[in-house]
Order: C-alpha cells, then sequence, then structure tokens
C-alpha cells in the first residue's frame, strides 16, 4: 500500500513515469520506491541507513498494547534470535499477502527466527486493539504483535510504506529493510546466510520459545464470513465461512442444505466433503453452479450444487503479478475478492491488482477489464494503452449491478465506483469517495461522503446498500443524486461486517467479526440472526488469549 506521501503524489508521478517502474512485473507504480524518494516529512532513516551496514537495533519502545502473547517483549530478551519486524496494517492486501511468507519462514525456522508484527494503522478503525485480535484471529497469524497505534516504532525505524520487514541479528543489529510484498526468497536467504554465521560463533540460540498464542476457546458455526449470498428463486443462502475454509449452504431460514469444504485449508477438488480451500470470499451463482473467489488460492472455483463436487475453473493456485489475460487455467490471478455474473461472463474484483477483472466460462479465458493497476482513485478509461490515462482503483472488494452498471466497493480509497458493463457506454466514474487517505464517517453528498474502508455493496431498486467495514454500519447510497445515508448500524449491533446481500424483502448481512448472519426485514427494519440449524462448526485447537479492548 502505498503512504500518504505517495498517494498525494501519484497524479503527478504517473506522468512522469513510465510503466517500466512497477513492482514486480505488474504495471503498479510501487508505493514504497515513491515514497523512498519523495518523503515530504523527515523520519529517521534506521532501515534504509541499515543496507550494507549493520546498526543497533531501537527497541520497540511506544507501542500501547502488545497482542498474541502474554507478555511485552524487548529485543534485548531476544539476543541469539533472529527477528523479523514486519511493519503492517490489517486492512492492506500487501501486507495480508505477506503472511503467507512469513508463516513460510517461521515453520521453516522454529525457535531460531522470531517475527514481530508491528501494526502500524492506517484507518482509524485499526488503531483499537481488538479489531487487531480479530485479524489475528481471521488471519491465522502464529506470531507477536504489538499495537503501534500512534506511529512511533514507525517513526524510529524510518519505515515509510506499508508493507516493510526489518530484519535483526542475534546481537541486535538491523540486517537489512525489506519495502513491498514478495520479498521471502531474498529474507529467506539472508537468514539463512545469518544462522550459519552465528552459528559458527556461537551466538545463535535454538531452544524453544512460547509466545502464547491467541486461539479461540469456542467454536463456532462460522469463522469470520467474508461475504453472503442470498437467492429468491431457489430459496439458499450461501455462507462464505472464510476463516473455516469452507462455504456453508442453507435454506433462507438457516437450516442446513450442504456444506463444500473440509474445514481443512488447502486446494483441492473433489466432492464437498473433500474439498479444501482457503479464504473463499465473494460468490455468484448461475443456475445450478455457484462460483467462488477463492481468495488465498488467487483462483475461482465452481461449486456443482447438484452433484456436489468442486471444481478450479480459473488460475492456477498461486498470486500472481502479471496483468496480462489468457487461458483461465494458464493464467494466475491475484486475491479475488468478490464475483458477478452478468450475460454469461463473470466479473472479478480483484483486490490485488487493483483491478476489475472478467472471466467467461463459456471461452474459458479471463482478461482485465477495467482499472490500469495503479493503486489510486482515477476516473477514466476502463482500460488504455498507456495506463497512466486509464482509471485507478484501490484493492476493489465488492461488486453488484443494476443490469447496465457495475457498482464496486472500492475499499482502500473508501470509495463506491461505477462502470458500464459491455454493450453500455461510459467510463468509470466514482459515487462517493475521494482518494487514500480520505476517509470517516460522514453522510451528505458527493465528495463530502466519507466512509471507512467498505467492502461489500448490494442492489436493489435504486439503491446502493453498501456494508461500511470499519464503521460497522449500513450505509444507503443514491447513485444518480450521490447521497449518502446511514441505513442501520454501530459497533453495538454490527462488528465490521463485509458483506451484504438482498433477496425476498431481507438484507442478509456478514457480521464479520461477530461470526453470524444477520437478517434484516427491509420493511420494518427488524433483525434477527441467521440460525443456522445444522451447520457443525470446525473445531479448532488450543485456549483464546485475552482479548483486547
Amino acid at each position: 500500500m502505498m503512504s500518504r506521501v505517495t498517494a498525494s503524489a501519484t497524479s503527478i508521478l504517473r506522468r512522469i513515469f513510465r510503466p517500466s517502474i512497477v513492482c514486480g512485473a505488474g504495471l503498479v507504480l510501487c508505493g514504497a520506491l515513491f515514497a523512498y524518494f519523495f518523503a515530504s516529512t523527515p523520519v529517521s532513516p534506521t532501515l534504509e541507513a541499515a543496507q550494507g551496514q549493520r546498526i543497533a537495533a531501537p527497541e520497540l519502545v511506544g507501542g500501547v498494547d502488545w497482542l498474541n502473547t502474554d507478555k511485552p517483549l524487548t529485543l534485548k530478551e531476544l539476543r541469539g534470535r533472529i527477528v523479523v519486524l514486519d511493519f503492517w496494517t490489517l486492512c492492506c492486501i500487501n501486507c495480508i499477502h505477506t503472511l503467507p511468507d512469513l508463516a513460510r519462514i517461521e515453520a521453516r525456522y522454529p525457535n531460531v527466527v522470531v517475527v514481530i508484527g508491528v501494526h502500524s494503522p492506517k484507518f482509524e478503525n485499526e488503531k483499537k486493539s481488538a479489531s487487531i485480535f480479530k485479524a489475528i484471529l481471521r488471519y491465522e497469524i502464529g506470531h507477536p504483535i504489538v499495537n503501534d497505534a500512534d506511529h512511533k516504532i514507525w517513526r524510529t525505524y524510518g519505515v515509510r510504506s506499508w508493507p516493510t520487514l526489518g530484519l535483526i541479528d542475534p546481537e541486535g543489529n538491523i540486517v537489512r529493510g525489506y519495502a513491498g510484498e514478495g520479498n521471502h526468497d531474498q529474507l529467506d536467504k539472508d537468514i539463512a546466510a545469518l544462522i550459519k554465521t552465528h552459528k559458527a560463533k556461537g551466538t545463535l540460540k535454538e531452544t524453544p520459545i512460547n509466545f502464547n498464542l491467541a486461539r479461540e476457546k469456542e467454536a463456532k458455526p462460522i469463522y469470520f464470513p467474508g461475504k453472503v449470498l442470498a437467492d429468491a428463486d431457489s430459496k439458499r443462502v450461501f455462507i462464505a465461512d472464510s476463516t473455516n475454509h469452507r462455504i456453508v449452504i442453507t435454506d433462507l431460514a438457516g437450516k442446513k442444505i450442504a456444506i463444500a469444504g473440509s474445514g481443512k485449508e488447502g486446494l483441492r477438488d473433489g466432492k464437498f466433503a473433500d474439498a479444501q480451500f482457503s479464504d473463499p470470499q465473494g460468490m455468484t451463482l448461475d443456475g445450478n453452479t455457484l462460483y467462488v473467489a477463492d481468495r488465498k488460492n488467487h483462483s475461482i472455483r465452481a461449486l456443482d450444487l447438484k452433484n456436489e463436487t468442486v471444481k478450479l475453473v480459473a488460475g492456477i493456485g498461486k498470486q500472481s503479478h502479471s496483468r496480462a489475460g489468457g487461458a483461465a487455467l494458464a493464467t494466475g490471478l491475484n486475491s479475488p475478492w468478490d464475483l458477478l455474473l452478468h450475460n454469461g461472463k463473470i466479473f472479478v474484483a480483484m483486490a490485488g491488482h487493483h483491478q476489475i477483472w472478467s472471466f467467461d466460462p463459456a471461452k474459458k479465458r479471463v482478461d482485465p477489464y477495467a482499472g490500469s493497476g495503479i493503486e489510486d482513485l482515477h476516473d477514466g478509461p476502463l482500460l488504455a494503452a498507456d495506463p497512466q490515462f486509464a482509471s485507478a482503483f484501490a484493492q476493489p472488494s465488492g461488486l453488484a449491478t443494476d443490469g447496465k452498471q457495475m457498482f464496486v466497493a472500492d475499499s482502500e480509497i473508501s470509495a463506491i465506483r461505477a462502470l458500464p458493463l459491455p454493450g453500455n457506454k461510459g467510463q468509470v466514474t466514482t459515487v462517493v469517495g475521494e482518494g487514500l487517505f480520505e476517509f470517516g464517517d460522514k453522510n451528505g453528498k458527493g465528495k463530502e461522503v466519507r466512509l471507512q474502508h467498505a467492502l461489500g455493496v448490494a442492489y436493489l431498486d435504486g439503491k446502493l446498500y453498501v456494508a461500511d467495514t470499519y464503521n460497522s454500519k449500513i450505509k444507503i447510497i443514491d447513485a444518480n443524486q450521490r447521497t449518502c445515508e446511514t441505513y442501520l448500524g454501530d459497533p453495538k449491533m454490527f462488528d465490521e461486517p463485509a458483506g451484504v446481500s438482498i433477496a425476498a424483502g431481507k438484507m442478509y448481512i456478514a457480521d464479520t467479526n461477530n461470526h453470524r448472519i444477520q437478517v434484516v426485514d427491509m420493511k420494518s427494519k427488524e433483525i434477527t440472526t441467521l440460525p443456522l440449524e445444522g451447520v457443525e462448526p470446525v473445531r479448532r485447537p488450543g485456549l483464546m488469549g485475552k482479548e483486547k479492548k
């Protein structure tokens, strides 16, 4: 994710630099790179200065709370270990992509490497330890986290973008900093070299170390549901039981029909009971086929609801940084977060690419549909030969349609965007929202409206119903008038709802952090909880740590 200074300079920079300046192989201007050269305020150059020389790592002073551990940690007490600091924020797709890399490092070097997450927030909601605690459980993070709510540790280490990693040797010296995602191989190489050196010096500890990681005490029928899809015609509700890595199917009253996925994380096709998913999110229904955005597997899966089987239909099972389309099963995707069916084509909110893609099941192709891949809010043509002139999105995460336009919950810019579907003229426009660092909780009209990391959107009778996730509310927006009002919600009613769907006079809300589906009568606004009759929870080992407020 880009830093604030990067965001402010992006409109100028995109006109100066050509697409040869990229992160990885994609046509995305690297926020970390530009932040290093265009910082507007002085910061301590600790990580930057460490490139090529070793300097003493500052202590982790200034955090307001420690989570996923039974006590605060100091670098002094970790002497003899190799420490990796992960500066992240829980909303950022690039940070989310880094977590599996860190899990691989932790599994490869147990007791030798200690990863410490330094959570330096972007959004106001992310300053709360309770929100970070839920993210630890949702993303199944296996290392301690310090809540750097005031960015004190961030400034001490001279960090300028999310994510940034810092490598500290067993003697307490900073070895290197790594900006952006995709640094696993270099980090692994550097750690292996440190192990060899410090084993020879006798300065490496390999004794077991335990941090009393957070775990849920009671299993829940659904666990951090990311999306929900209600269908009036078939009288079914489809729930992305995201952190249980499965799809739960019930009738409209919540009685179990079927469950796709064993509950074990992985990528496996086959019968519902044997299939495996990894953080499934958005869904769309085409007759008796349910398509699922299998987010962490960077793929689209097709569920045959009649024969109860699962099949990979797009993606290669791992993340790709290429933005070139191609054969569906030979082209890598990048964190697909939501799906929308229209006239036989499926549109994909490709959060990791900051684009909208299309998937044609008949032709078995995937292709970019809109967005340059530059992480920004920019209205304009769907695509352009020169990406600097095309529209731009920032982590699109929810899709809806009125039959002519597609509406996008563009989460990192806290915006709702609109763009034409095939056969309709027009370009990408902004309904509400202004940019990467313009967010809040303010109703009104047009540019004065403020949302906070909205992840979901549904359409009904000329109105958009938006899961304003970090405000824990459902907002109602008139796409034509560009007006916004609060429909329902507060932190006592919902906790970071991420998905919304409407069917048969009822609104179904994925109340993500409360592990439930809330059902709203659209006439009375009466709220009930979908009972999930017959849905057995996935059993999880361990006990839950003390929750932070």
